[in-house]
């Protein structure tokens, strides 16, 4: 298919809006839904269309790209309108979710398309409202080889590195084991700069060793400097969809019966956060490693 594919997108929060504003750029003719209808005036100026009922999308897109919050959000929005899923689309169509799902979700939805004859990949992302704004994201895929061939123009134009994991859900395995590790090292190296400045040496200066040192991280050199040090907070990630996927990873250990003893501490540790953190807030508020008077000192 040429860049002219018809693309449906829905979900148009922090990650969905910039995903299909830079389908809109690369020259893809772009339909969103979202619940929010007040979204149409910026899909608008963003370059692509926008339908307040899904049911026009599903029947005319060629390719339709998820951004929902939950498994159960997508099952659903495939549940009301599978039956008109490309009745106008003239052809096979592929689906593509990048939303941080559950595997056996996925698996039966890539199962109820391939009977209808469409495809279904499972392509979480990493990257943040950045990388879907830039077009630079990393997808990380489960499904059929062949669907990801006739889905890959589409994948070019969202994400810089795409890596297929392996069949239906496997997409979904990778980013619950990736976010599992981002969770595991917000609170890791929260504690070290804890330690650090508990013994008198500034955060700052110790960071700057962690991230030319072998201690660092994605999340010592990019999200600390970024949102945790600077007292932004505003990764655009919440702690709501955090404690959500580290909840779902866990529960895939205990499904398998693999024993994660530290993995599950950490687990516990974002699950009690709800008593301080709300799920609206920033999920880099637990790298806060600052008291009120280290706080005072950085912002004065």
């Amino acid at each position: 298919m040429d860049r002219k594919t018809r693309v449906g997108v829905v979900g148009l929060g922090a990650m969905g809006f910039g995903m299909a504003a830079t389908l809109a750029k690369a020259g893809f003719v772009v339909t969103g839904y979202d619940l929010d209808a007040g979204k149409a005036k910026a899909a608008a100026e963003a370059g692509f269309g926008f339908v307040s009922e899904p049911g026009e999308l599903f029947a005319t897109s060629e390719r339709i790209v998820f951004s929902l919050p939950t498994a159960q959000d997508v099952a659903a929005m495939l549940e009301a309108h599978a039956t008109v899923v490309g009745t106008q689309a003239g052809g096979r169509v592929i689906l593509i979710d990048t939303s941080t799902s559950e595997p056996d979700v996925s698996r039966a939805l890539a199962r109820r398309l391939a009977d209808a004859g469409h495809g279904f990949l499972d392509a979480p992302v990493s990257g943040g409202p950045a990388g879907a704004a830039s077009g630079k994201l990393t997808m990380m895929i489960g499904g059929d080889e062949a669907d990801l061939a006739e889905a890959r123009t589409v994948v070019e134009a969202l994400a810089a590195k795409i890596l297929h994991v392996g069949p239906s859900g496997a997409g979904n395995v990778a980013k619950l084991v990736n976010n599992l590790l981002v969770a595991a090292h917000m609170l890791t190296t929260q504690e070290a700069l804890k330690l650090a400045v508990g013994a008198g040496v500034d955060a700052e200066s110790v960071l700057r060793v962690l991230n030319a040192a072998t201690g660092r991280s994605a999340i010592s050199e990019i999200h600390f400097p970024n949102w945790v040090m600077s007292g932004r907070f505003d990764s655009g990630f919440s702690m709501g969809l955090m404690r959500k996927d580290v909840r779902l990873a866990g529960a895939m250990a205990d499904e398998f019966g693999v024993d994660l003893p530290l993995c599950g501490h950490v687990r516990d540790i974002w699950a009690a956060s709800t008593e301080r953190l709300a799920d609206g807030q920033d999920f880099t508020r637990m790298g806060d490693y600052a008291d009120d008077d280290e706080r005072a000192r950085n912002n004065g």
